[in-house]
C-alpha cells in the first residue's frame, strides 16, 4: 500500500470516528428545548440547553423553539346587530418550555402547531367575542374586546402548552354599507350641532334686540315724561337770538303776539 494511500485511509478512519462519537452526543442550542424519544416514545424528561449524552440508533432528539413568534391572521366575524367586521390580528405566543414533550407528542412540529391550534383557535375565539358587542360597541370598546379575546384565546392555547404573549388588533374594517351609515350618522350629527349653535345665536340676537327696544323705550318714557310744554317754551327762549321772525298778514301778527306773551311768561323777570 503506497504512503499517500494509507494517510488517505487514516483520515477516512479518524473522521469515521468523529462520526461515531458525535452521534452519542446532541447539542441543544439557546432558545430551543429538546424532545427526548426512546426507540420513538416521548420520554418525560425535556433537554434543557446544553450538551447530552444519547444512545446512538435508541435515543432521537427533536428539537422545538420556545423563543417568542408572532403569527398574523385576517379574520371576518359578524356583530351582534349583523354586521360584517374584518379584523387583521397579530399574536405573539411560545411553547411553554417545561411542556415541550407533551406539545410534541399531542401536536406536532411548530408548522403543525401553526396550522392546526393557532390559526382555528384565533377565527373562533373572534367569532365568539365579536358576536357578543355591536358594530359600534367593536369600535368604541376596543380594549373590552381585546381583553376578552386575550382571555379566551390564552385559556383555549393553554390546553395545547402554548402561552399568549400579547394580542393586537391591527385593524378593525367593516363593510362599505355599514361605513356609509357612520359617515351619513356623523355628517347628520354635525349638521344637528350646527343647527342647534345656530338656534342659540339667533335666540341670544333676539334677547339682544329685545332688550335694546325695552331701553330705548324707557329712554323714550323718561323724555316723555319730563319734557312737558312748559319746558319746551323755557328751552326755545334759551335759544332765541332776541330777533323776530318776519311775518305778514294779520292772522299771523295774532301768533307773533301769542308767542311773545309766552316768552314774556317764560322770562326771568315773570318768575
Amino acid at each position: 500500500m503506497s504512503k499517500d494511500l494509507k494517510i488517505v485511509s487514516r483520515v477516512l478512519a479518524l473522521l469515521l470516528g468523529l462520526v461515531i462519537v458525535a452521534s452519542f452526543f446532541v447539542i441543544v442550542s439557546a432558545g430551543e428545548r429538546g424532545v427526548w424519544m426512546r426507540f420513538g416514545q416521548v420520554q418525560d424528561q425535556v433537554l434543557d440547553e446544553g450538551i447530552h449524552v444519547i444512545i446512538p440508533l435508541v435515543d432521537t432528539v427533536q428539537k422545538l423553539t420556545v423563543r417568542v413568534q408572532k403569527q398574523e391572521i385576517s379574520t371576518e366575524a359578524s356583530s351582534r346587530d349583523l354586521q360584517d367586521v374584518f379584523t387583521d390580528v397579530a399574536l405573539n405566543w411560545h411553547i411553554i418550555p417545561e411542556e415541550a414533550n407533551l406539545l410534541f407528542q399531542q401536536v406536532g412540529t411548530v408548522d403543525d402547531v401553526i396550522d392546526r391550534i393557532i390559526n382555528p383557535a384565533i377565527e373562533e375565539v373572534l367569532k365568539a367575542v365579536i358576536a357578543r358587542y355591536t358594530a359600534d360597541e367593536v369600535i368604541t370598546m376596543r380594549n373590552e374586546v381585546k381583553a376578552e379575546i386575550d382571555s379566551l384565546l390564552s385559556d383555549r392555547l393553554a390546553s395545547y402548552h402554548l402561552a399568549v404573549d400579547d394580542i393586537s388588533l391591527i385593524q378593525t374594517n367593516f363593510s362599505q354599507q355599514f361605513s356609509d351609515a357612520v359617515e351619513a350618522k356623523q355628517i347628520a350629527e354635525q349638521e344637528a350641532k350646527r343647527a342647534g349653535f345656530l338656534a342659540i345665536r339667533a335666540e341670544k340676537e333676539a334677547e339682544a334686540k329685545v332688550n335694546l327696544a325695552k331701553g330705548e323705550a324707557e329712554v323714550q318714557r323718561l323724555i316723555d315724561a319730563t319734557l312737558t310744554p312748559k319746558l319746551l317754551r323755557k328751552q326755545a327762549v334759551d335759544k332765541w337770538d332776541g330777533r323776530l321772525p318776519l311775518m305778514t298778514g294779520d292772522q299771523n301778527l295774532k301768533l307773533l303776539e301769542l308767542e311773545l306773551d309766552d316768552l314774556m311768561d317764560m322770562s326771568p323777570s315773570k318768575k
